[in-house]
């Protein structure tokens, strides 16, 4: 598992309010797309999860921090660390990032669960490291 991940994010104008700034809850688009992107790079892929293995991951919690604005066509970087990782969920820290001047922090937890019935159930080992 990537300890460390990063994933480049464009701001467009689809992205900002009438001021030309991210509207806040786009943070939360970008970090999830982050976030998918660092599954992948884990090797899961989380369609092909949902549809073989009957899992999914959902946001349990998440915290934001709104430090600086982003603007429309800012370089934005994403980035996802590892937390804690337990059976069933991990605890991920993120960040925005322009130009190393971190705009919004994030602690987002997300738990395993089975597709069918929403219960917790076990991380996949690709994820957590087991063999």
């Amino acid at each position: 598992v990537a300890e460390q991940f990063s994933w480049p994010v464009r701001v467009y104008y689809e992205d900002t309010d009438a001021g030309g700034i991210v509207y806040y809850g786009n943070y939360l688009k970008f970090m999830e797309r982050a976030r998918t992107e660092w599954l992948r790079s884990c090797g899961i892929d989380v369609a092909r999860l949902a549809d073989t293995d009957r899992l999914m991951f959902t946001v349990r919690a998440i915290t934001l921090d709104f430090l600086k604005p982003a603007r429309l066509s800012d370089n934005l970087d994403v980035s996802v660390a590892v937390g804690r990782m337990r059976k069933v969920s991990v605890e991920l820290e993120q960040a925005v990032v322009r130009a190393g001047d971190v705009l919004c922090t994030g602690q987002v937890r997300l738990a395993c669960v089975d597709v069918d019935t929403l219960k917790p159930k076990a991380m996949p080992k690709s994820l957590v490291g087991e063999t």
